[in-house]
């Protein structure tokens, strides 16, 4: 046989949605493993030459792996326990994975029977990789082989909790990258390289122009460039929906989340005398929607969904007054009580007096007048600890300016959300309220200025002066770009899940007031 077909198979940023359900309310979505399953087979029915690679956030994300992560690990990961009946090939650290500690993470890796890949995670006192597979060679009749190096975004430390990451050094990918190919061509004599990373892409796709801040949190544009023989690149971590695109002649794929789409790349190859090459590659998203879900798949884990269910509908108390989010955008606008009592909740926790926090999704419901775990993990999506740090007054009117630029300058008409904040990727999360402290954005104003008023105590805010503010683990590093809060002092650290926090304050109180105080005011 001197011609071939090979298709590869992505999902990516799956964050444990296993069933089509919206937990909040548990109605129908067009999302999960179950409907991807159904995909997979009808791709392997139709080629049987298939690679299937996971590409990371594959075991955090839903209450069903939240609950499964804080009191169900005696039984198998789910989300392994599919991906093994599936037969994945291999799997690749995200970012999320370790969000519930090292204990969850080496046992999502036990329970798996397919290798997790990561060749830019080193251990920090012997230089080898962490979890020692950076990669896989798979053989496919007649004796073609290719290559799948696993790596990740360097970012990781800057978000992730130091005691869940702790041993581990996070290598530049594409340098990482620059030290692999070569040796997979060479000495493991893969005709083909495919690169998995958990990462997305810093740049336009066709002109190279930059789309977002050069970080090197996404570096795929520069892998694509930069790293010699490499046929393929899987991405992820943007949550993008990317097919049909090559770079530099790298044919790339970005299959969404939540598994809503199947990435999927098709190579024609032929043979030239002892090698094999590419003779043509493309790159599709296959849909889920109208997909009928693999309900026999979904049987593995039917008794782990039923036991987050009972949890989650456990009432908990009641909301005197209005609590639910009617329009995200009117939240982010005035005071809102469910912002207001997850701030209360944080600066109780701490001790502190000026806390933040935001609306992470456009999904969050609020809390109805009787309240549930479900409602507390439909609106609180993360499983954030806080910590307490010291800031300067600079650096809070640093902050408050990069949240002000969540809006677009106001010329008339309806207020609308910056470009930045929602392409490539919807980063609603990465707008604080405040409270704790008195202030006003004037969105005439231009991008950088538009804190007109900004006290603490009634006084203005000394720039030079220090402050103890709460927020989540992810902030407080100084992830979604506040730069300003990396690396300052640590006050207290509340290794508690806010989740936990909230269900615990309306357990005790068993009856919570929506209030607001109104100590911030949008202008345009």
């Amino acid at each position: 046989m001197d011609t071939m077909k090979l298709v590869i198979l992505e999902t990516s940023d799956v964050h444990g949605s296993i069933y089509p359900i919206n937990y909040a309310d548990n109605s129908y979505r067009e999302v999960g493993v179950g409907k991807v399953a159904t995909l997979i087979r009808r791709e392997r029915a139709a080629c049987p030459d298939c690679l299937l690679v996971d590409n990371g956030d594959m075991i955090q994300g839903t209450p069903l792996l939240y609950y499964y992560a804080r009191f169900d690990q005696r039984r198998p990961n789910p989300m392994a326990v599919l991906d093994n009946r599936l037969g994945y090939d291999c799997a690749v650290f995200g970012n999320h994975e370790f969000n519930f500690g090292r204990e969850a993470t080496e046992h999502a890796v036990h329970d798996s029977k397919f290798p997790w890949l990561a060749a830019n995670i080193l251990n920090t006192k012997t230089g080898k990789p962490y979890f020692g597979k950076p990669y896989i060679i798979k053989t496919y009749e007649p004796g073609f082989r290719v290559a799948v190096l696993g790596l990740i975004t360097k970012y990781i430390p800057i978000w992730e909790k130091p005691e869940n990451i702790t041993g581990m050094y996070f290598a530049d990918p594409v340098e990482t990258a620059k030290e692999w190919v070569p040796y997979l061509k060479g000495k493991e004599r893969a005709d083909i390289v495919v690169i998995s990373y958990h990462g997305g892409f810093e740049r336009d796709l066709e002109t190279g122009e930059p789309t977002e801040m050069l970080t090197g949190e996404n570096q795929g544009y520069q892998l694509c460039m930069e790293v010699s023989d490499l046929d393929v690149l899987l991405s992820g971590h943007q949550h993008r929906r990317i097919s049909g695109a090559e770079i530099h002649g790298v044919t790339v794929v970005q299959p969404g989340c939540n598994g809503a789409y199947l990435g999927k790349v098709t190579l024609d190859l032929k043979k030239d005398g002892v090698h094999w090459t590419v003779s043509g590659k493309k790159s599709e998203l296959l849909p889920v929607n109208g997909i009928v879900e693999d309900r026999e798949l979904l049987k593995l884990t039917d008794h782990y969904e039923k036991d987050a269910q009972d949890w989650l509908d456990r009432p908990l108390g009641r909301i005197d007054g209005d609590m639910l989010v009617r329009d995200p955008m009117e939240v982010r606008m005035q005071e809102h009580p469910l912002i207001e009592f997850i701030n209360r909740m944080q600066m109780k926790a701490s001790g502190v007096d000026i806390s933040l926090t935001a609306l992470f999704n456009n999904e969050s419901p609020g809390l109805p007048v009787n309240v549930s775990m479900r409602d507390i993990v439909s609106n609180y999506i993360y499983p954030n600890t806080l910590k307490v740090i010291r800031i300067s007054g600079g650096d809070m009117l640093e902050a408050l300016e990069r949240s002000a630029s969540f809006f677009k300058r106001y010329t008339g008409g309806p207020v609308e959300v910056s470009d930045t904040f929602t392409t490539p990727k919807p980063q609603y999360y990465n707008y604080d309220m405040w409270e704790g402290i008195n202030y006003m954005i004037d969105l005439s104003k231009p991008v950088g200025s538009r804190i007109i008023k900004l006290e603490y105590h009634g006084d203005p805010v000394a720039m030079d002066g220090q402050y103890d503010v709460v927020m989540n683990n992810y902030r407080s590093s100084g992830g979604g770009d506040y730069l300003m809060f990396r690396n300052k002092p640590v006050v207290k650290d509340v290794p508690v899940d806010v989740t936990e926090i909230m269900a615990n304050e309306i357990i005790e109180k068993k009856v919570i007031k929506a209030e607001v105080n109104n100590n911030w005011k949008l202008i345009c």
